[in-house]
């Protein structure tokens, strides 16, 4: 029994996992003025940066269509596959989703379970390796599929954004709320859980990144994580020497996020992937 992994290009996970797990990446479009770029394919961070730091235009992002996914899915159901679990950032978020589910309508060779991570950047990735190591392993998709389903319960996504008005253009706030954050220095706390995102709004970089760490705390014991960032390794390093008591391991991989998630939280944002153990904090 052999089960491929099918994932999309906003998972974040590193190119050596993905290799190693033989996982399929299916990646969205990052639009910058009138060009569209296959995300981690035509247009890799460094570069989007740099176009941003240019004064390009605010950037969009479009899922993949159904063709895409029929596509991968087309490829990977080769006669040793009895199965593909296809897990993706979460419906509330993109079409992304959606799209892979009709793309493999048309698949007959292998059934393709469609999954929900309810998640996003590393939120998903850690889902996506925890059901390329089941199916590694030899386990079930009606196993692998419950592992998931406990897991997302115990995975969270924190952030601090350095601007609002990212999230202005793409409708997350007003205009004039944008304005008001900029003159009061309001920096977003952005949380992602179990499929719905959130956000606080507090006064300061310093008091937005101390309540990113108590966030952080509350969840303690954690059993994974990852520090997140869009294009601020250093801002990332500082955390990393805040928070590394709260950390399960020494060595928590540092993730410049992809393209698709940096269009609508900005540069400079700083934050956490992570999933608690099943242990209660004493």
């Amino acid at each position: 029994m052999t089960i491929k992994i099918v994932t999309d290009s906003t998972c974040d996970l590193p190119e050596a996992i993905i290799a190693r797990y033989g996982i399929a990446v299916v990646p969205l479009y990052i639009n910058l003025g009138e060009r569209s770029y296959l995300d981690g394919v035509e247009l890799s961070r460094q570069e989007f940066y740099v176009r941003l730091s240019a004064g390009a235009s605010f950037p969009t992002t479009a899922a993949p269509g159904p063709e895409s996914f029929r596509q991968v899915y087309q490829a990977t159901a080769t006669e040793d596959v009895t199965g593909i679990l296809s897990i993706h950032v979460s419906g509330s978020v993109s079409a992304t989703l959606n799209n892979a589910r009709l793309g493999a309508q048309e698949i007959k060779q292998s059934p393709v379970t469609v999954f929900d991570s309810e998640q996003l950047s590393m939120g998903t990735g850690f889902l996506v390796l925890t059901a390329a190591k089941a199916a590694a392993a030899g386990r079930s998709m009606a196993e692998i599929i419950a592992l998931l389903e406990a897991q997302i319960l115990r995975t969270h996504t924190f952030a601090v954004l350095d601007t609002l008005e990212f999230l202005r253009h793409s409708g997350r706030v007003s205009s004039i709320a944008a304005g008001l954050g900029a003159i009061l220095q309001i920096k977003p706390v952005f949380k992602m859980y179990n499929g719905q995102v959130t956000f606080e709004r507090v006064r300061t970089r310093k008091r937005a990144v101390n309540r990113l760490i108590s966030l952080i705390d509350d969840l303690t014991p954690l059993e994974q994580a990852a520090l997140l960032h869009s294009n601020a390794p250093n801002r990332a390093e500082a955390l990393r020497r805040q928070v590394q008591h709260l950390l399960p391991v020494e060595d928590i991989p540092l993730v410049d996020i992809s393209p698709i998630v940096s269009a609508h939280i900005g540069p400079g944002a700083v934050g956490i992937a992570c999933v608690r153990t099943s242990q209660k904090k004493q």
